[in-house]
C-alpha cells in the first residue's frame, strides 16, 4: 500500500477512514514517503500512539509538533513555546499558563459562553438556518479572547484574523503571504496589549504571561508572544471543528439527537464522543532522540514520528464499532486531547464550550437538516470543515 498521509487533498476530497483502517491492520507504523523525497513514520494504532506521546525522553517535541512547520520559526520557538518544549522547561511554562485558570476566571468565561452561544443560536433559529461554520467560530474565539484579556470590542478582529492565520493549507504564495500577514497582525496586537498589562495587570492569561517567572526569571517578550499565538490557535480551531463535526453527526443520526434532547444526563458522554468522532487535530509530530524499535520498525535518531490521532480514535482494539457515532459510548479512552505531558491545557475549557453550545442547541432546536454540500478543509493538520449549511426547526418548548 502506497499512500501519502500528508497530502491535504486526501482529507478534502475523499474518505480517509478506510485508509487508516487498512494501515492499522497491515502497517501500524507506516513509512510515509513524500513527494519532496522526505519521509516520516506514521503511527496508526491507539497503543502505539500512546507509547509515543507518553515518552518525551525518546520522542521530542522541540523539532516541531506538526508537519511542514517553518524551520526558522521552530528554531526561534523551541524551548520558548509550550507546544515545542520538552520537560523540564515545558512543565514550568505550563505552570505559568495554568495559573490563569482561576475559579473566578472560569466563572467569567462560562458567563461569556452562555451569552455568546445563546445569541448566536437564537439568531440562526430566527433566520431558519445558517452557515454553521460561522456560528461555530463565534464561541471559541470569544472565550479565548476573554481568557487572554482581549476587550470585547476587538473580538471580531480576532475572529477575522484567526480565520486567515490558521486557514487550510495555502494553495499559492499569495495565500501563504496572507496567512503570514494575519499572524503578524495578531502578534502586533498582543505586543500592544502586553505593554498595557505590564503597567496594569488584570485577572487574565496575558497578565499571567507578562508577569510570569521561571526559576525567578521573567518570561521574555518572545516567550509571551509565541505562547499567545499557540493558545489562540489551540483555543480556536480545534473546538470550532469539533462543534461543526458534532452537529453534522447528530444531523445525520436523528435518533441520537432525539436522545440527547430527551436526556440532558447524556451530555457528558456525548461531548466525549464528539471529540473522539471528530478528532479535529489529525496529527502530532515527534522527533526520535535515539535509535528505537517502534511497532517492529527500526526508527533512527532524528527520524520524524507522527501519531495519527483520528486513526487511533477509531482503533478496533479499543473502541467497539468505532465508526459509529454513539453518544452513550463508555468507556471512551480517546486521544482527542493528546495524552502525556502535552495533554491539552485547555481541555476542560473545550469540554465546557462544547457542553454549553450543545445545551443551548438542544433547548432551542427540534430538528436539524443539512441543506447543502458539506465541504471539508484542505489540510493535513485539521480534520475539519469549510462549510456546513443547515436549517433549524425551533423547539416548541424553547426555554
Amino acid at each position: 500500500m502506497t499512500i501519502d498521509l500528508s497530502d491535504p487533498l486526501l482529507y478534502q476530497t475523499s474518505d480517509p477512514e478506510p485508509v487508516w483502517a487498512r494501515l492499522r491492520a497491515e502497517q501500524p507504523v507506516y513509512r510515509n514517503e513524500r513527494a519532496n523525497g522526505e519521509f516520516f513514520w506514521a503511527v496508526m494504532t491507539h497503543r502505539l500512539c500512546t507509547d509515543v506521546l507518553t515518552d518525551p525522553r525518546v520522542f521530542s517535541s522541540e523539532n516541531g509538533m506538526r508537519l511542514d512547520s517553518d524551520p526558522r520559526v521552530l528554531a526561534a520557538a523551541a524551548g520558548r513555546m509550550l507546544n515545542v518544549t520538552d520537560p523540564p522547561r515545558h512543565d514550568r511554562i505550563r505552570k505559568v499558563v495554568s495559573s490563569a485558570f482561576t475559579p473566578r476566571t472560569v466563572d467569567r468565561l462560562e458567563a461569556t459562553m452562555r451569552r455568546t452561544a445563546a445569541r448566536a443560536i437564537e439568531e440562526a433559529v430566527a433566520e431558519g438556518g445558517c452557515e454553521f461554520t460561522r456560528v461555530a467560530q463565534t464561541l471559541p474565539v470569544s472565550v479565548i479572547c476573554d481568557l487572554m484579556g482581549v476587550p470585547e470590542a476587538d473580538w471580531e478582529f480576532m475572529v477575522d484574523r484567526t480565520r486567515f492565520a490558521w486557514s487550510s493549507t495555502a494553495l499559492d504564495a499569495a495565500e501563504e503571504a496572507r496567512k503570514v500577514q494575519a499572524h503578524t497582525e495578531i502578534l502586533c496586537y498582543f505586543q500592544e496589549l502586553a505593554e498595557e498589562r505590564r503597567k496594569q495587570p488584570r485577572d487574565d492569561l496575558l497578565s499571567a504571561l507578562v508577569c510570569g517567572e521561571i526559576d525567578g526569571v521573567p518570561l521574555t517578550e518572545q516567550e509571551v508572544f509565541y505562547n499567545c499565538d499557540a493558545l489562540i490557535s489551540g483555543g480556536n480551531e480545534t473546538t470550532r471543528h469539533a462543534t461543526v463535526g458534532g452537529l453534522l453527526a447528530l444531523a445525520r443520526d436523528p435518533e441520537q439527537w432525539r436522545m440527547l434532547r430527551a436526556d440532558p444526563g447524556l451530555m457528558p458522554s456525548a461531548i466525549q464522543e464528539i471529540i473522539r468522532y471528530t478528532s479535529p487535530v489529525m496529527h502530532s509530530l515527534r522527533t526520535a532522540r535515539e535509535d528505537v524499535e517502534l511497532g517492529g520498525r527500526p526508527v533512527r535518531a532524528g527520524d520524524h514520528v507522527v501519531v495519527w490521532l483520528p486513526s487511533a480514535n477509531r482503533d478496533e482494539e479499543v473502541f467497539a464499532d468505532p465508526e459509529r457515532f454513539d453518544i452513550e459510548r463508555s468507556p471512551n479512552r480517546h486521544l482527542g486531547f493528546i495524552v502525556g505531558n502535552h495533554y491539552c491545557i485547555g481541555s476542560a475549557l473545550a469540554r465546557l464550550e462544547l457542553t454549553v453550545l450543545f445545551q443551548e442547541l438542544t433547548r432551542r432546536v427540534r430538528t436539524i437538516e443539512v441543506t447543502g454540500p458539506v465541504r471539508r478543509l484542505r489540510s493535513n493538520l485539521l480534520w475539519g470543515f469549510d462549510s456546513l449549511p443547515v436549517a433549524f426547526v425551533p423547539s416548541l418548548d424553547n426555554h
